[in-house]
């Protein structure tokens, strides 16, 4: 962009800042209507933005919002697209210490093929 250039396509900017791998990732969601410009749903991805727009977007399995600081000139090092963004994402929720579904305390539930494997061994070995 040159000193005059006051705006950039969203989808660019997206992949300038490196949310995205590639040009065509970030495309895709800006026309899926995943993407929220200062509040309002974006489905084109060739919307202008400019400094100090508020951006909105799912990345991951989380929410990401981040405050355009500057406009890319290039896809560059991760260094470099860190400083054309302000992230206000809030901070993840720590993991809790239950179980998640689906998953068993040790030794609750079916055996392991080792397990089995071994119970089938004690029975040959002490009778059925």
């Amino acid at each position: 962009m040159t000193e005059q250039t006051k705006s950039q396509r969203l989808d660019v900017w997206l992949w300038h800042a490196r949310f995205f791998k590639t040009r065509t990732l970030a495309t895709k969601i800006c026309r899926g209507g995943k993407v929220r410009l200062n509040g309002q749903t974006i489905k084109k991805a060739s919307v202008m933005i400019g400094t100090e727009d508020v951006i909105t977007f799912p990345q991951g399995g989380e929410t990401r919002i981040a405050r355009v600081r500057a406009l890319g000139l290039r896809r560059g090092p991760a260094a470099e697209a860190r400083e054309l963004y302000e992230d206000l994402t809030p901070p993840r929720a720590p993991k809790s210490a239950s179980p998640k579904i689906g998953q068993r305390d040790k030794g609750a539930g079916r055996p392991t093929k080792a397990e089995r494997r071994a119970l089938d061994k004690f029975r040959d070995k002490f009778g059925k």
